[in-house]
């Protein structure tokens, strides 16, 4: 797949804006600041109704505009030959349901877009992947999982909301016990308890799977960006595996799962509503990064990190175009639309020779860059100016 065409309407700082695009290489060159990084946060919020540079959707709204409109001509190839253009749309209105629609259709549910468009994007930001807090890894995961599987978005929403729902009101039945008033406000907990567990266990289970299926992967990505430099694993650890004391099955059905976390919140429960807080479940889970054996963070060095962030991303590349479990394969149009923001400016030389290998055979490539010459020659293709909120093709 590719995307033909990019408009923006009070989208971050761009009041309108058109944006033609080819398949092959594209490279946005322009001073920092200038809004090219917009123009492909754009194209990643399509594809995942999130963004990598911030976690809520209100900067993404032009100062004094109301709401953002995204729109882009995505090609799609589901068989060999036959081009069939889709345009989607998103409209992001902070405060209230954000809304899209295909091919110019009647407004539906955001997240009914999921899967139209599917993008790997590199990042300065994917170093805290490596060195950053689980939060982090967890939405890496999640985004991945959304693009792999589109319906595991209103799971993980389902989740979202019973954690908010289930947190307050252990908060309130802790307040409750330390004021004298007994656990009146523990009646409705056990139903949350059980939504949280059901929801959780699907979460669970399919992060799992997700972290099995990219983990050969990232070992090999890893191996080509840094030249073979240690082994990099990936496993997934469980907030489960602490709160129970018999062994967790890592390849447990959503049933087991289910059971198994119900379990551990029984157990927790006069712990959390004491803190407040829930005290397992997916939200407190981590994607473990080993390399040669050691944590990659606090062990790995500054290229080291770097190497496994652009691994991280390269598998996922390679997972969204082979297929994925149930999702089986695509066909021609399976693969992604690779963005990488700004960098090769982050790169040794060493590392942007190889990673230009890497990307430059894919079907759409989108390159930001402060200047020119932070592009490999290897990525030489089309190239547009960006300046002051104006785009312009020069090549």
């Amino acid at each position: 797949m590719y995307v033909a065409h990019l408009s923006l309407t009070d989208f971050r700082s761009y009041a309108q804006v058109e944006l033609p695009l080819d398949a092959g290489i594209t490279a946005l060159v322009g001073p920092n600041g200038q809004g090219k990084t917009n123009l492909v946060e754009a194209l990643g919020y399509v594809a995942t109704l999130g963004s990598h540079r911030v976690p809520t959707d209100a900067a993404l709204v032009r100062a004094g505009a109301s709401r953002a409109v995204v729109r882009a001509r995505v090609i799609r190839e589901r068989d060999a030959g036959q081009p069939r253009p889709t345009l989607v749309e998103v409209e992001v209105t902070p405060g209230k349901a954000n809304r899209a629609r295909v091919n110019g259709g009647s407004p539906t549910r955001a997240r009914d877009i999921l899967g139209i468009l599917r993008t790997v994007l590199f990042a300065p930001e994917d170093l805290a992947l490596v060195k950053g807090d689980p939060d982090g890894r967890r939405r890496f995961l999640d985004d991945l999982l959304v693009q792999v599987t589109p319906r595991t978005a209103g799971v993980l929403a389902d989740y979202d909301r019973v954690l908010r729902q289930r947190s307050a009101l252990l908060k309130s039945a802790g307040a409750a016990t330390r004021n004298g008033r007994g656990g009146a406000d523990l009646r409705t907990l056990d139903v949350w308890d059980a939504k949280l567990a059901q929801a959780g266990a699907q979460i669970i289970v399919a992060r799992r799977a997700l972290v099995r299926a990219l983990a050969p992967h990232v070992e090999k990505a890893y191996a080509q960006v840094s030249a073979g430099q240690g082994d990099a694993v990936v496993t997934y650890k469980a907030s489960l595996e602490a709160a129970l004391d018999s062994q967790v099955d890592e390849v447990a059905g959503v049933d087991l799962v289910e059971a198994q976390l119900l379990e551990a919140v029984g157990r927790l429960r006069s712990k959390e509503i004491e803190r407040g807080v829930c005290l397992v479940g997916p939200h407190r889970d981590d994607l473990v990064l080993t390399l040669g054996g050691l944590p990659a963070k606090g062990y790995a060095s500054h290229g080291e990190s770097w190497s496994f962030a652009l691994g991280l991303r390269l598998a996922s590349y390679e997972l969204l175009t082979n297929g994925f479990d149930d999702a089986g394969d695509w066909g021609p149009d399976g693969e992604p639309v690779l963005i990488l923001d700004d960098v090769f400016a982050e790169l040794d030389a060493r590392r942007r020779e190889r990673l230009a290998e890497l990307v430059a055979p894919a079907r759409q490539v989108l390159i930001t860059a402060a200047v020119a010459g932070d592009v490999p020659e290897l990525l030489a293709g089309a190239r547009v100016d960006v300046m002051a909120g104006e785009v312009a093709r020069v090549l």
